[in-house]
């Protein structure tokens, strides 16, 4: 196996200092032929690899981040093997570290490598964030799909006015209500509704209305959402949930839909609202088919809404 990709992302990254999580190599995106099956991330002060096949010389890849590590900055490295039920970890040097507090700029967060699939951030996401802290100042911001709330810490140091996080893993939403809390974030500003997305319409309507909508569904989750299936329903939602000129981000993340995909369902869901474009995917994160990776869709609701939907209320439109 020719290591030479992983060699040179390494050595360019550990080449300074880097306080704050980053995917140091990303394989997945198909970019380097016989790497596709390796990716390698950045917790500081540990590296995760997550392994989607068996790698053959895990030693050899070690020895390759070891040696980039020229100013000390590796503390541990565990490797995941994704491909395995229940995606086993070990640790491959030092420690293993179970329980992190990383940082992205100013945020934190706290992640669980290797504990289960996902670590607890998304990193691909990274820019989207960097927007939300841009252009939440006094908003009303609701997070479908919430999972930690990274992006719902985002938009509070944003300034935004409040935040809605929904989830049906509790979980996740406790999760994501200590990493509020690690942001030093005024929790009565956070609310929280560990629930189906679909039995709870209602209660997400009374928080409402909202100047900023998230949408970040996984593509499958088990006995709840499937977005072949069930992303249009979402999305007609938004009638009764959005103010006029309400951004609505919609991410799709799958080889097989693509970002003509939402369009196509928000053309006939939700005709009022105007595509705007993609938010870009974090660089580091390039792929051979963006379009069939994560696509980060933003759109803005119409001015002037239905005269039948009820009233919006609140401090106006998004400007």
């Amino acid at each position: 196996m020719d290591l030479s990709a992983i060699q040179d992302s390494a050595a360019a990254f550990f080449d300074v200092a880097q306080p704050d999580a980053r995917r140091i190599f990303h394989g997945r995106g198909q970019l380097y032929p016989g790497l596709e099956h390796i990716c390698i991330d950045w917790l500081a002060p540990l590296v995760l690899i997550s392994a989607f096949d068996e790698i053959e010389g895990s030693a050899a890849v070690l020895q390759v981040l070891r040696d980039a590590d020229t100013k000390g900055q590796i503390q541990s490295v565990m490797l995941q093997n994704r491909f395995v039920q229940g995606a086993p970890a070990q640790a491959l040097f030092g420690e293993p570290l179970e329980q992190l507090i990383v940082t992205e700029d100013k945020l934190r967060f706290e992640v669980h490598p290797g504990l289960q699939q996902n670590c607890g951030l998304f990193m691909d996401t990274r820019l989207l964030r960097d927007w939300l802290l841009a252009n939440s100042e006094g908003r009303n911001v609701l997070n479908l799909f919430a999972y930690t709330c990274s992006l719902s810490v985002a938009a509070l140091a944003g300034g935004a006015k409040s935040v809605t996080n929904v989830d049906m893993s509790k979980t996740s939403i406790k999760w994501g209500e200590k990493n509020h809390d690690l942001n030093l974030q005024d929790l009565e500003k956070v609310k929280s509704i560990p629930h189906n997305l679909f039995k709870s319409w209602g209660k997400i309507k009374q928080l409402g209305r909202y100047d900023i909508v998230l949408i970040d569904p996984p593509m499958r989750q088990r006995g709840s959402f499937d977005a072949s299936k069930n992303y249009g329903a979402v999305i007609k939602k938004m009638k009764s949930l959005c103010k006029p000129n309400a951004q609505i981000i919609a991410t799709i993340n799958s080889p097989f839909l693509s970002s003509d995909y939402l369009q196509k369902l928000f053309e006939k869901h939700l005709p009022g609202a105007k595509y705007l474009g993609e938010i870009a995917v974090a660089g580091e994160f390039r792929d051979k088919y963006p379009e069939r990776a994560l696509n980060i869709c933003h759109f803005e609701m119409a001015a002037r809404q239905d005269e039948n939907l009820d009233q919006p209320h609140g401090d106006g439109a998004f400007s």
